[in-house]
């Protein structure tokens, strides 16, 4: 009988992460001028990668149901990111606070649990991995909204709705002879 092998996790430590991100950045510049728009503004931009010396792991046990091994091991992982001490910019850390999640507590802390899986290895690059997720989230800049003037026929067609709609509410009311 042949011994099983492991599946290889893609993202086993920050280290690959990085060279991932370098690897997907320089296939975009090596992409003909023609062929770029059809990639997206966020593949374009270098998300900013968290640094393992900044992410805090501890091993808990796992919730929710489980054979005789869930009660031994503690394989699901809690991973620690304070914000506010990390290295990284002011407007990506701002943008990260004003995320509305429940992760983030009031002391600029996210806790992200990871149980997904049996091992704690692959815990710890899920969390990772969610983890890069919402940084990425957070230095997307959003374009910001100018105004514009309504155009001429949209006042036009907004003005005959108008009218229509009254005259159908002036029409409920008493019959008068």
């Amino acid at each position: 009988m042949r011994p099983r092998r492991r599946k290889q996790n893609w993202v086993s430590n920050v280290e690959t992460l990085q060279a991932w991100l370098m690897r997907r950045h320089f296939a975009w510049v090596a992409t003909p001028w023609h062929h770029r728009s059809q990639v997206s503004e966020r593949e374009v931009t270098m998300p900013h990668v968290v640094s393992e010396a900044e992410v805090e792991f501890s091993a808990v046990r796992a919730q929710g149901p489980g054979g005789q091994n869930v009660h031994k091991v503690s394989s699901a992982v809690h991973l620690r990111f304070d914000i506010r001490a990390s290295s990284l910019p002011p407007d990506v850390k701002d943008r990260f606070l004003a995320l509305s999640d429940q992760r983030i507590n009031k002391d600029g802390v996210i806790v992200i649990k990871a149980q997904a899986s049996r091992s704690h290895e692959k815990n710890k690059a899920a969390a990772l991995e969610r983890l890069q997720a919402l940084v990425a989230e957070a230095s997307h800049k959003p374009r910001i909204r100018r105004p514009t003037k309504p155009t001429f026929g949209s006042r036009q067609r907004r003005l005959v709705s108008k009218a229509l709609r009254s005259g159908v509410k002036a029409s409920r009311g008493k019959v008068r002879d």
